[in-house]
């Protein structure tokens, strides 16, 4: 076999090569699905080698519109990535490294055809807040940090990826990203408003920045002030006019031109000072400095966190607008190889851009190969315009920043999910004054774990609620307060799972709906909805089936999922139940339950709600209605256990038919059916008192007015019949 091979493999051509090795491929991978390791380095191999997937697959038609949208995309980076570089105290320079890096990595080894990654305005912020407890803004200390915690998010987003646990972010709310934009946003702006106007000074929290802001109002440095406000006015001014414009360039090219001819910067206008022309430089980290690799861990976990959540915000909001198939595993290990990348190579962290990959979107973009254009553009940018960034005020890079910012806050979804459901607006309200009032890394936490709450709370308390038939008795629909229903079925919808965690609810909803229709004896529990079952979800069904048969009733399931199934089957409760308690479509279910299971007797004589299509048939006893209420009786299951203990001379007549007398009586009582007392076949002497038994007390009622109405005085009815007198048997 081994030479059979290798004689192929010697006179093939390319491409039969690549069809010998796709077949050995195949064979082993069949040969191997049993083994989960080899499966899941499949898996990781796929995903490492995602790049040479790209270039094989690439359309050459694709390359003019990738071309075009780089291009434009990399004339909105130029500005924008050094400013969100300042946000995180860190020199532009880095974020110029960090979208030239960051951005191709995570085009090769990403999913998404249109987003574009690199620095980040939330996450530049959060940065900042986990950089400023190590060391010193703007000292080395601080800018090696910057690329140890890149190196740090990346590894934990790409052991995210390859472990194909992508959709753990799926639990974490939207609402969280909502709250933590909104707050970045007020403190990117607030903490860019000394820069815009020219004020010195320090602060370490929101409150003592806008306190310090409003003390150093009278020093406004106006010829910085002025650059700024300019920037943001024509930035706000060419959205109006000319929206496709890249109106940010145009403002800080117009105020590096103003510094330039006018001198400012000699009359305390600061700038940027010139940018280094050259290639990422490649850092070595003190990756092995355990006590800084603990003080960045929380907040390494963050940056990480909001990263992957963000970029699959964004990733998804564009698939859905293309159609494109997002994978989230493939999306996480580029964004975490993305940020290992750029820590090595002088950036920090990144994650997607909202602004950058709509723009790239809305140019044309047809493949991540357009991101990779904007890196070269930005590349070939920053070594020709490296020196006239000397001239770039600080100041317009505020201006910038404040109206990026400002973007953040996104008023249309702030007020939808304020009038949507409250957990939601609890989570984003709790996101956001954690992010302004607390260190970001943990109101990022405090946003994650109030997202897990939510989700274990929703799913530990599933909705479980009586259903009926419709008017057509074609579906089921949910039994309003007002609706009759069956005194002998009982149809519960659970809408959840039976695990461990929302078992107790979903029995005491049970067992509350039980006893509110204490008659009900039979009980149906509609399944559609519940796709596990652990065996903490066994042991409540066989409690609840217990209880069911004390009443002498039983427990029946309905379209019972295959998991649910295997579940039961495994657990032995298949075979407790029997195969006759597993009913499959609703009409099926019902017509099999109404001829088999329950009291015909009790349809016809204590029954007037005909819930179901079958029971439209059933012949209407006339006389069990019009029974004047005054002329009832009633003795109470204790009043009558009181008068047999006294040996009071009693007639105990139970109403109801032979088969249910012999599933279970009063043992002084004697039968007669309700149908011979009408039919006058009784002979019933009025010599003593009478007490009238029956299964609810109707037909027991109606016994005891017929015989009034012959003169008999002394005629009793038991209140609530046999369902309440073995429940007080059971006190």
């Amino acid at each position: 076999m081994k030479e059979d091979v290798c004689a192929i493999w010697n006179t093939s051509n390319l491409h039969d090569k690549e069809i010998l090795l796709n077949s050995i491929r195949t064979g082993f991978n069949k040969s191997q699905t049993d083994n989960p390791l080899l499966t899941n380095f499949k898996h990781i191999h796929t995903y490492l080698l995602r790049p040479v997937h790209f270039f094989q697959t690439y359309k050459r038609s694709n390359l003019q519109p990738d071309l075009m949208a780089g291009l434009t995309v990399g004339v909105i980076a130029l500005p924008q990535t050094m400013a969100f570089a300042l946000i995180a105290e860190l020199p532009p320079v880095m974020g110029l490294y960090t979208v030239i890096v960051g951005a191709v990595v995570a085009a090769l080894w990403g999913s998404s055809h249109q987003t574009h990654s690199g620095p980040a305005n939330a996450v530049s912020i959060l940065v900042l807040s986990v950089l400023a407890t190590v060391a010193m803004p703007g000292s080395p200390e601080f800018i090696v940090a910057a690329g140890v915690l890149a190196v740090m998010a990346g590894v934990f987003q790409l052991i995210i990826g390859l472990s194909r646990l992508g959709i753990l972010v799926n639990f974490v709310s939207h609402s969280v990203i909502i709250g933590f934009s909104a707050g970045a946003g007020a403190l990117i702006a607030i903490n860019q408003v000394r820069h815009l106007l020219g004020l010195t000074f320090s602060s370490h929290s929101l409150a003592e920045t806008i306190q310090e802001i409003f003390r150093h109002l009278l020093v406004i440095h106006w010829p910085t002030a002025i650059l700024g406000l300019g920037t943001m006015g024509l930035i706000i001014l060419s959205r109006k006019l000319w929206p496709k414009a890249p109106g940010r360039l145009f403002g800080m090219v117009i105020a590096s031109a103003l510094v330039f001819f006018l001198g400012l910067d000699k009359i305390g206008v600061d700038v940027i000072g010139s940018l280094p022309g050259r290639l990422p430089p490649l850092v070595k980290l003190p990756l092995f400095d355990l006590n800084l690799l603990n003080q960045l861990s929380t907040g390494a976990l963050a940056v990480g966190i909001i990263g992957l959540i963000q970029t699959t915000a964004i990733a998804r909001s564009i698939t859905a607008q293309t159609g494109q198939r997002l994978d989230s595993n493939q999306e996480f290990v580029g964004q975490g190889l993305a940020n290992i990348a750029c820590g090595f190579f002088s950036g920090y962290s990144g994650a997607a851009s909202f602004s950058r990959s709509a723009v790239n979107l809305e140019t044309g973009a047809q493949t991540s190969m357009s991101a990779i254009f904007s890196s070269i553009f930005v590349l070939i940018a920053m070594f020709t315009l490296a020196p006239l960034a000397a001239y770039l005020p600080r100041a317009a890079l505020a201006g910038v920043l404040i109206v990026t910012a400002v973007g953040l806050i996104d008023r249309a979804e702030i007020a939808r999910i304020w009038r949507g459901t409250l957990g939601d607006t609890v989570i984003m309200i709790a996101t956001l004054l954690a992010t302004l009032f607390l260190p970001l890394q943990f109101a990022v936490l405090i946003g994650v774990l109030f997202s897990f709450a939510r989700y274990l709370i929703k799913t530990s308390m599933p909705r479980v609620y009586s259903v009926l038939p419709d008017e057509g008795y074609e579906h089921f629909v949910q039994q309003q307060p007002h609706q009759s229903f069956c005194p002998q079925l009982g149809i519960l919808k659970i809408s959840g799972d039976l695990y461990f965690g929302a078992v107790n609810h979903i029995e005491e909803a049970i067992k509350q709906h039980l006893a509110d229709h204490p008659e009900q004896y039979l009980l149906l529990l509609r399944m559609q909805g519940v796709n596990q079952c652990d065996l903490r979800g066994v042991q409540m069904l066989e409690a609840i089936r217990h209880t069911c048969q004390e009443r002498g009733g039983d427990l029946f399931l309905m379209k019972v999922q295959q998991p649910v199934y295997d579940s039961l089957k495994s657990t032995g409760f298949y075979n407790q139940l029997g195969d006759d308690h597993f009913l499959e479509g609703d009409y099926e279910a019902i017509s099999q339950l109404f001829y088999n299971a329950l009291d015909s007797a009790i349809c016809i004589y204590e029954c007037d709600a005909r819930v179901f299509a079958e029971c439209q048939n059933l012949p209407r006893q006339s006389y069990l209605t019009d029974i004047p209420p005054e002329a009832i009786i009633n003795i109470s299951p204790r009043q009558l256990r009181q008068k047999l203990r006294n040996n009071t001379l009693l007639l105990i007549i139970d109403v109801r038919e032979p088969r249910e007398f012999r599933q279970g009586h009063i043992s002084q009582a004697q039968l007669i059916p309700l149908p011979r007392i009408v039919s006058d076949m009784a002979d019933i002497s009025c010599d003593r008192e009478i007490v009238f038994v029956s299964r609810s007390g109707r037909r027991s009622a109606y016994a005891a007015y017929m015989l009034q109405k012959k003169g008999c005085r002394q005629a009793y009815v038991l209140q609530g019949g046999m369902i309440a007198w073995q429940t007080t048997e059971l006190e």
